[in-house]
């Protein structure tokens, strides 16, 4: 039997590209049904809904096969600052706890706290600019950048962790590198105040191994 092994084309860069690479996620999510189950290749579209989400990959007793229903597309990501700088959010029904923290940060304080419609709706302004990724200015110096904010470097996408930058690569993360120079922010600003005001995300960790043994 001649199997095909190629990775499918559901892996998510922090630029909110949908690739084909063997790179393992910590966490799974949609954008809406985008892909067909017959030939399991994506459609033109890249979303077809504003609701872009960060799930678990295990929940429950659940399994799927991937892209071979109609229900939704299932992408992956790195760990949760790569999925937040593509401009996703948790989910409120298998990442409800991640989900509520990450609302009250975003409201910090707020007597209100927006529905996830509403959440959408400012995460999708801010996502996109023309059809592409949109680049922010940064809010800060990288060194005073919350930990899971994700800045452009010379066309590469970098971490924030401990004041330090660690680029991202279809491998995985690199050690941490000294004397990055930002030209902007990939997560969107929304985003980066709800991680300021405390919203901790899952980084992968590689980081916290790099950051144990840096002498950076």
């Amino acid at each position: 039997m001649n199997i095909d092994r190629r990775p499918l084309q559901n892996r998510v860069t922090p630029f909110g590209d949908i690739v084909a690479i063997a790179q393992r996620g910590l966490f799974t999510g949609n954008r809406g049904i985008i892909h067909d189950p017959e030939t399991k290749t994506l459609s033109r579209r890249r979303w077809t809904s504003k609701a872009w989400l960060i799930c678990t990959c295990d929940y429950g007793d659940r399994r799927r096969d991937v892209m071979a229903g109609r229900s939704w597309t299932e992408l992956f990501f790195l760990d949760e600052a790569v999925a937040l700088a593509a401009g996703h959010r948790p989910c409120f029904f298998c990442r409800r706890e991640a989900a509520l923290s990450f609302r009250a940060a975003w409201t910090d304080g707020a007597r209100a706290s927006p529905s996830a419609r509403e959440l959408d709706a400012v995460l999708h302004s801010e996502r996109l600019s023309g059809g592409r990724k949109r680049i922010h200015p940064l809010s800060s110096p990288l060194a005073e950048l919350p930990d899971g904010t994700m800045v452009v470097a010379s066309d590469s996408a970098y971490t924030i962790a401990s004041g330090r930058c660690f680029r991202w690569t279809e491998a995985g993360y690199l050690g941490p590198e000294a004397g990055v120079t930002a030209d902007g922010m990939l997560t969107p600003p929304s985003t980066v105040n709800a991680l300021r005001a405390g919203y901790r995300p899952v980084i992968h960790p590689d980081i916290a191994s790099f950051l144990t043994g840096s002498t950076l």
